[in-house]
């Protein structure tokens, strides 16, 4: 009789649990770099609120979950004096582990606990890097002379004022 009951038991243990939220985490640390160093950051969920800000190098940690059934995107922003910003996209991946919840029979777990709790979702990105290019293009010059830049670092307003050279 306690044979069964122990087994009963490990059978709703299993049954009632989500496999990816056993095996797994709903937050992860993320290394932001930034080349220069020192560039400031701003992290925006999906929703636009605000959940991290600081200066590169750092490590913050996110959740990968942003509501039941919704994964989390995150928009981080680079800026610097002197650089051009960069904002780059952050989002969480489907967790295999998720499907664990087949093979155990957690339908719980996959219809509910995995979902609710974001252990559906990982980040397969750990690491953000941005590389800020520097603003060249009106710095005031060292010396006198000739500056050759890209056009694509002229504003499109004073685009039509350029004359080409033959």
């Amino acid at each position: 009789m306690k044979k069964a009951i122990v087994m009963l038991l490990c059978g709703t243990t299993l049954f009632a649990s989500g496999c990816a939220s056993i095996v797994s985490k709903t937050r992860y640390p993320i290394n932001l770099s930034s080349a220069p160093d020192g560039a400031k950051f701003s992290i925006v969920d999906r929703n636009g609120h605000e959940v991290a800000s600081g200066q590169t190098p750092t490590t913050v940690t996110l959740k990968t979950g942003n509501g039941f059934f919704k994964k989390a995107i995150y928009s981080i922003k680079f800026s610097k004096a002197g650089h051009t910003d960069k904002t780059l996209t952050l989002e969480a991946d489907l967790n295999g582990w998720y499907f664990g919840n087949l093979i155990f029979g957690g339908f719980i777990g996959m219809l509910i606990v995995d979902p609710a709790t974001g252990a559906m979702y990982k980040f397969n990105q750990r690491d953000v890097q941005a590389l800020l290019s520097q603003n060249t293009a009106f710095a005031p010059l060292q010396s006198e002379g000739l500056k050759i830049v890209s056009v694509e670092d002229i504003p499109q307003e004073l685009r039509d004022k350029l004359i080409e050279i033959k």
